[in-house]
């Protein structure tokens, strides 16, 4: 999504004109809000979650090594410390 141009509102704008202002930010436009000319924050659209195709999750695992549950297990315990009683609590 590109991020257009932030446009200056002051406060009063936002109190009173908070439906349109929101209309906006879902269409992703960006506003500062300002407060005696002063900007105090900003207003932005949050990143929406793409969606992506089976297919394409498939094929980019498809070259991934295989992953063997006993292994990474056995590599886990020897790299934990497993004795409770050695511990500061």
């Amino acid at each position: 999504m590109a991020e257009h141009a932030s446009r200056e509102i002051t406060q009063r704008e936002l109190r009173n004109d908070s439906g349109a202002i929101m209309r906006g930010v879902e269409r992703g436009e960006s506003f500062t809000i300002t407060r005696n000319g002063t900007p105090i924050g900003r207003l932005i659209p949050i990143r929406r979650r793409t969606f992506v195709p089976r297919a394409e999750v498939m094929a980019a695992f498809a070259t991934a090594p295989v992953l063997d549950g006993s292994r990474l297990r056995s590599d886990l315990d020897a790299a934990m410390d497993h004795d409770l009683t050695d511990r500061d609590w």
